[in-house]
């Protein structure tokens, strides 16, 4: 793998905490949906992040960032609902609606916003530090 800096850090960072709000805005979405069977039923997605470590020697030493590795969909049952009158009610007259915790993602949401802010925060820090740098020479 190539060395690493801060912009590349930063960058894929923010990168992994825009999927992370896609996911979110696709589970806030879908959080009222309902289907006529468990197996159509909306399920809530995660992004799945893994570490990638630069280098272990030279100017990579010491340095990571995240990758997005794939989506993953919860396991969890759907919620199944009597309404016999709803229009993708099964034969029993129940349906079946997505697993989504509206309050979890909210709380999923500001997570991934505050991250993305840190990281721009990150960016421009390094940009500042790298003027007041060059400025030194004049």
């Amino acid at each position: 793998m190539k060395p690493i800096n801060i912009f590349d850090v930063a960058g894929r960072a923010m990168a992994a905490q825009q999927v992370r709000l896609n996911t979110v805005a696709s589970n806030m979405a879908n959080a009222n949906t309902v289907a006529t069977t468990p197996e159509e039923a909306y399920r809530a997605m995660r992004p799945v992040f893994e570490t990638v470590y630069a280098g272990t020697s030279g100017a990579g030493r010491g340095v990571a960032t995240v990758d997005t590795v794939g989506i993953a969909r919860s396991d969890g049952t759907p919620d199944k609902r009597f309404q016999p009158h709803h229009p993708l009610a099964d034969k029993d007259g129940y349906v079946y609606a997505a697993n989504v915790d509206t309050n979890e993602e909210l709380v999923d949401m500001l997570e991934a916003s505050r991250q993305y802010q840190n990281n721009i925060e990150v960016l421009a820090t390094a940009k500042s530090l790298m003027l007041k740098t060059i400025s030194i020479g004049k």
